[in-house]
Formats: structure tokens, C-alpha cells, sequence
């Protein structure tokens, strides 16, 4: 029996989202052990003691439903952030905010604008909405903001901007995201993806969340899976004006973010000491990677997030190769760069083990 009749042409045609393999599948696919995960961005500290801690006093509670708004955890972020509550959208991940976003502004043929080179799900959930993804090339590795704000059509309803980009970690600045805002239409809902926002170091750099205003078609992601670790339990969250946010809500499905979820990130942050940790490890982190890089010649993208994109020659191959000495990379085909892969920062054990397995990979 098939059932191609049956599904919408702009659905049978998708692609699926191809994660990082789980470091348990490939110990037992290639036969090794003790490996080392460099695939995925995760923190390499772990999460915050404060949230191991909460999560266990809850563990007794989870027969019951989660908050399904969401209360003290808005409450708490809105104080942080500095933005009303009714502004704070919850989500299972940052991801679900933009399948949301997609899902409720696009109409069937009307398109999103987005770098060639970014986050492959930008794509997916417009495709999935029946939209069409229309993809503008990066500039030296970097979204050329420009390129994109001349993209933009009467049927763009959204623009799609990382920052830093993933999978190469650049940052596009103040002033040229200030003159996007300036040239964009007022039905163009911009969806600023700033989930690596907490390790950016240069000065320069737009918090997003300082340009959102009632009347502006903008909406921040932020997320709990990187610098608070707690990618296992996906929580994210999305910053707009209360009018879109309220619309996100209207097909947001009920406990969407579960109790554990909620509990952790609730006690995360209040623990300043861990992301500061977590962003010192990843500064010494990329220190470190730069100079073995240049040591040995290898051409990288200078990067604000807690990954690295580093040329490597045959990128899936030197990945397969590394694999097999017990180090997990991503490789970078998928997003048109065969010849590099993306690495994330980790401890200075696991940084050193994967210089180590890079130059018996590189010279094999």
C-alpha cells in the first residue's frame, strides 16, 4: 500500500532533519569506547548543579501535568530579560517557536528568506507550512544582511537570521542589522535566532532583544540547550511583542514544555557562577583549537559561538576516520561545505584528545 497519494507534495518532498548520532549508537556501530562528543554544541560542563538539584526534588511530582502557561518560569525571564511576560513565548526547544512562527504566518506559497548556509530547520519548517525557503549565499562566512533585505518580495513574510550563524559561527553586527530593520516592510516578521547569544565576546555585537517594540514585526530565540546544558530536557523560548506572541499561543500545544523542563530551567537561572564557568571553559576552549589549527595549517572560521567550522580535505571521510579513534565531529556536506567539520568546543581533555585523533586522521 502507498500513501504518496496522500500527502501534500511540499511534505512528501521533505527532507528529514538528520540530528548528530547519540554517542550510545555509535560506541555500538563502530565498536569503541569511552568516545567523545564534539558533534552537537553542547555544553561539555554538564548542567547546572542548581538544576540537578531541583530536578531531583521534582522527580516525585511528575504524575502531574506541567504548567501549561508557564507562569513562574515567564515571570522569572521576564525579570531578567527585562520584557513583560505576556512577551514570552515557552517552547519544546527553540525549535518548536520556529515551527510556531511558520506555522502561523505563512499562507501556501508565500516564502521566507534565509542564508544558503545557516540552520538546515529554517528551511524545513517553511516547507512544512507550504512555503517557499528562498536561500540568499553567505558573504565570507557571514550572513550578508544586504543580499537578504534585497531578497525580500511581497509574498516574504519571514527572514531567518542565526547569530551566530550555524554552522559557522559568525556574527553580523550592529549597524548592519539596524539597517535591515530600517529597510524591511512592516509585514515582514524577522526571526532573530540568537540560542548561541550567551558566549558572544565581541562588543559589537545586537542583542536582539533591545530592538523589540510593540509595533515591530521581531522576535527573539533564546535557548536552554547550550550555555545552561540542558539540551536532554529541550526548553527554549521566543521574545516578541505580547500581539504575536499571543497569536504563537493560539497553536502552541498544551504542556508543551515539560515539568522537569520547566523545574530546571527555573533553577539554572539563578546560577550566574555556571554560565560564567561554562563561558571561560569555552573561551580557553577555542584558544586552544585556533592555535593547534594554525599550528598545522588548517584554515578555520573565526567563531563567537561554542563551535568551531574547520577545513579539513574530504570532510565526511576525515569524520568516518575520527570516528574510529572514538571522536565524535559533525560533518559539514549537508551544509554545502564537503571539505570542513564543525567541531564543538569541550573540556581541555576532550579538545586535546580530538587535536590528537585530527593529526592521526589528517596523516592517515
Amino acid at each position: 500500500m502507498s500513501l504518496q497519494h496522500l500527502i501534500p507534495p511540499w511534505l512528501a518532498s521533505l527532507v528529514p532533519y538528520q540530528p548528530g548520532k547519540p554517542v550510545e549508537e555509535v560506541e555500538r556501530e563502530y565498536g569503541i569506547r569511552d568516545s567523545i562528543k564534539l558533534a552537537s554544541n553542547e555544553n561539555p560542563l554538564g548542567p547546572s548543579p542548581r538544576a540537578v538539584e531541583a530536578l531531583r526534588g521534582a522527580l516525585a511530582g511528575i504524575h502531574r501535568y506541567p504548567d501549561g502557561g508557564g507562569f513562574y518560569l515567564k515571570q522569572k525571564l521576564a525579570a531578567k530579560l527585562g520584557v513583560g511576560a505576556e512577551q514570552i513565548a515557552l517552547g519544546n526547544g527553540s525549535n518548536e517557536i520556529l515551527e510556531l512562527v511558520a506555522r502561523t504566518f505563512l499562507r501556501p506559497g508565500e516564502d521566507a528568506v534565509m542564508s544558503e548556509q545557516a540552520f538546515v530547520v529554517y528551511a524545513s519548517v517553511v516547507q512544512a507550512a507550504a512555503g517557499i525557503p528562498r536561500a540568499v549565499p553567505l558573504r565570507e562566512f557571514t550572513h550578508d544582511l544586504d543580499a537578504i533585505a534585497a531578497a525580500i518580495r511581497k509574498s516574504t513574510r519571514l527572514v531567518f537570521l542565526g547569530n551566530p550563524n550555524n554552522p559557522t559561527g559568525t556574527i553580523y553586527r550592529r549597524g548592519t542589522f539596524e539597517k535591515l530593520l530600517a529597510r524591511l516592510s512592516k509585514d515582514v516578521v524577522v526571526v532573530a535566532d540568537d540560542a548561541y547569544a550567551e558566549y558572544v565576546t565581541d562588543p559589537d555585537y545586537p542583542r536582539t532583544l533591545d530592538y523589540l517594540k510593540p509595533d515591530r514585526l521581531l522576535v527573539t530565540l533564546r535557548t536552554f540547550s547550550k550555555i545552561y546544558g540542558l539540551a536532554g530536557l529541550r526548553i527554549g523560548y521566543g521574545v516578541g511583542p505580547a500581539e504575536l506572541v499571543a497569536a504563537l499561543e493560539r497553536i502552541r500545544q498544551p504542556f508543551n514544555v515539560n515539568v522537569l523542563a520547566q523545574v530546571a530551567a527555573l533553577a539554572a537561572l539563578d546560577d550566574d557562577d555556571h554560565v560564567e564557568r561554562s563561558r571561560h571553559a569555552n573561551r580557553e576552549g577555542m584558544l586552544f583549537l585556533e592555535r593547534e589549527f594554525t599550528r598545522r595549517g588548517l584554515a578555520y572560521v573565526p567563531s563567537q559561538a561554542n563551535f568551531v567550522l574547520v577545513r579539513v580535505g574530504a570532510g565526511a571521510e576525515i569524520c568516518e576516520r575520527l570516528l574510529r579513534r572514538a571522536v565524535i565531529v559533525r560533518p559539514m556536506g549537508g551544509y554545502g561545505f564537503p571539505e570542513h567539520v564543525r567541531v564543538t568546543v569541550g573540556t581541555a581533555e576532550e579538545n586535546r584528545r580530538f587535536v590528537d585523533a585530527l593529526e592521526g586522521a589528517l596523516s592517515q
